[in-house]
């Protein structure tokens, strides 16, 4: 019989999940960026789409690290991504610095002609959002992207990981070229995945602020607000 969500440990998870933006540079295990992965994109997909992937960026080892420093070409991924989105030239003024200690980068990419494909099919049809991206009133690749993140966050965080997601913005074709992105695919954002430092998890300014009470945001049968 289905328990009361309430007393379970999915609602204990999303209760204490946050943000974090501070990481201590302890590595992740082996197979548990394989078990994240696979949690995240267990999501709701419209049409059973499926259309979003991943690139994961690993930090290297020391040995490797050292290897990148002799080569620019064999870099550190994590490091390259960080230089391409935040150069050190902006670093001495970016307020999370212990963000850039993340020893896991994932950044997620949709196709959103996967969809448009999907319900060409017949027996979606009768949706009529088959011919074009601009048939959909609501494009339905970043909400099903954003449930990928949801489940990612959760998953992180049921592991006893931190994690942040950010997105990419005008860095998007820089990073898609970097990543050997093929064309047609579109940056989500990334998330990055590690161990909590001790403070990692205190609010930023803008969760300072509370989120409103449930009544704001909770219409029941009719928006209508008594008067």
């Amino acid at each position: 019989m289905p328990g009361n969500l309430a007393d379970g440990s999915l609602a204990v998870v999303m209760g204490r999940r946050r943000m974090c933006r501070d990481f201590s540079d302890e590595a992740l295990k082996p197979d548990q960026l394989a078990r994240l992965l696979h949690l995240a994109r267990r999501a709701p997909s419209a049409g059973f789409t499926q259309g979003v992937a991943f690139v994961s960026l690993e930090r290297f080892s020391d040995d490797r690290a050292g290897a990148g420093r002799a080569d620019p070409r064999r870099a550190d991924p994590v490091e390259a991504y960080w230089n391409l989105t935040l150069p050190p030239s902006r670093r001495a003024s970016f307020a999370w610095p212990g963000l850039l200690d993340a020893p896991v980068l994932v950044t997620l990419w949709v196709r959103p002609e996967a969809w448009v494909e999907r319900y060409g099919r017949d027996d979606k049809a009768r949706a009529h959002l088959g011919d074009n991206q601009e048939s959909w009133p609501v494009p339905y690749w970043w909400v099903d992207a954003g449930a990928v993140v949801q489940n990612l966050l959760l998953a992180a965080e049921a592991e006893g990981l931190g994690a942040l997601f950010f997105g990419m913005f005008h860095h998007e074709p820089e990073v898609a070229e970097r990543l050997g992105v093929p064309a047609g695919w579109r940056g989500v954002g990334t998330v990055a995945l590690g161990h909590p430092a001790p403070d990692g998890r205190r609010p930023s300014t803008s969760a300072r602020a509370g989120r409103p009470p449930l009544s704001d945001q909770w219409h029941r049968n009719t928006w209508a607000t008594d008067t």
